[in-house]
């Protein structure tokens, strides 16, 4: 069988793969709990967060460049650091980690979905678990092309509520002089946002099946980054405009109240943008899952009966039914938030030591297609540690 994926990707589809890959469900939960903690400062919380996210996505950013291959976390610790078993432990902890948060999201998405239709629950799931492997099996191209028309319904979304929010009759605390900074709250809902970003090292997954990698990849991971801090920040300025912060704080729809407070209308089609929302974030972590087993079997035996592509769809279908049929399965069965919290910790740790792996392949080789200062996987380093740091800390007190 054919083991080559076929490069059909270009700049503008991989870029809208991040941004929904980062978007995602999460900016209907996470502005609220941002706008909880820190109030009318919310928006420098994720531009905060933003920034303690860019050395971390520069150094993946030249990795890509460096080494354009699946399952990118674990190739470039194989070549960086030369330790074979750290190399398929981080694999597959990215395995893990995108087939539980594809649970989560599966299991939110038909939350709303059944809100608005009558359905029942495990047959949503099912029947859209089934739905969305298929995308992935047919052909990459089709399922960022799927991915990219749901990014763009999510993005029309994200500014109608945000029209909303400014239309709004303004809170009370909506005023200058602006209240001072809480700084505890603003730091939490930076850790709060900086797990928003997290989805940038999806990307690089795709690598083997994007044209011109060496330039497609850093300008795709950047774009990305920058357009989703820009909505982040937007979309959490409306609400904390539009909400008072302690209903933000508490509510499982601060979006929905948002458009609400704005409009004076019922909000039900944001459960369906919702549910697009769902659907992308679920269609992007199989696709990534499945590209890092089909990695790891070019680099372990014990993953080499994953190192197949399709010789017409030109996708790793055994890799893709395997993370769909778990997705589907874990989605009806498992309590996945507080696994979903323990692999985001995991993913922290994989960053510092992806940061580590390309201070090693600078030293081995330091000319690279796309280069970024000695500096900044150091800081990656020191950011991913500190943020895994303060979210153990917060769950402990």
């Amino acid at each position: 069988m054919p083991n080559t994926l076929k490069r059909r990707i270009g700049p503008g589809l991989l870029t809208a793969y991040g941004i929904g890959i980062m978007v995602g469900a999460g900016i209907y939960v996470l502005t609220g709990a941002a706008a909880g903690e820190a109030g009318m400062w919310a928006p420098v919380a994720f531009l905060l967060g933003a920034l303690v996210a860019v050395p971390t996505a520069l150094s993946f950013a030249e990795l890509s460049a460096r080494i354009p291959e699946a399952a990118g976390d674990s190739s470039y610790v194989e070549v960086g650091l030369q330790a074979h078993w750290l190399a398929v432990g981080v694999g597959m902890i990215n395995v893990v980690a995108g087939t539980v948060a594809a649970a989560a999201v599966l299991r939110g998405g038909v939350g709303y979905l059944t809100s608005i239709v009558d359905i029942p629950f495990a047959v949503a799931v099912i029947g859209l678990g089934v739905i969305l492997t298929g995308v992935t099996i047919i052909g990459v191209l089709e399922s960022l092309a799927f991915a990219a028309l749901l990014t763009v319904i999510e993005v029309i979304g994200l500014i109608l509520v945000i029209g909303a929010g400014f239309a709004a009759t303004p809170v009370e605390t909506w005023a200058l002089p602006m209240p001072a900074p809480e700084w505890n709250g603003v730091a939490a809902a930076t850790i709060f946002a900086v797990f928003a970003f997290i989805g940038f090292d999806d990307v690089v997954n795709m690598a083997e099946e994007v044209q011109n990698p060496e330039r497609n990849m850093p300008r795709a991971i950047l774009y990305a980054l920058a357009i989703t801090a820009i909505l982040y920040a937007m979309v959490s300025l409306a609400a904390v405009r539009a909400v008072p912060r302690e209903v933000l704080g508490v509510s499982e729809r601060p979006l929905a109240l948002v458009w609400e407070a704005g409009t004076g209308t019922s909000s039900v089609f944001l459960a369906a943008i919702a549910v697009a929302a769902a659907l992308n974030g679920v269609l992007a972590q199989i696709v990534m899952a499945s590209r890092v087993l089909f990695g790891l079997g070019r680099r372990s035996l014990r993953f080499a009966i994953f190192y197949h592509a399709h010789p017409r769809f030109g996708t790793p279908v055994l890799a893709s039914v395997l993370v769909g049929v778990v997705v589907t399965g874990s989605a009806l069965t498992l309590p996945v938030a507080v696994l979903a919290e323990v692999t985001t910790l995991a993913l922290l740790i994989v960053f510092a030591i992806v940061n580590a792996a390309l201070i090693g392949a600078k030293r081995r080789r330091p000319e690279s297609p796309f280069a970024v200062p000695g500096y900044v996987p150091w800081a990656g380093v020191t950011l991913s540690l500190g943020c895994f740091v303060a979210s153990v800390a917060g769950s402990l007190l």
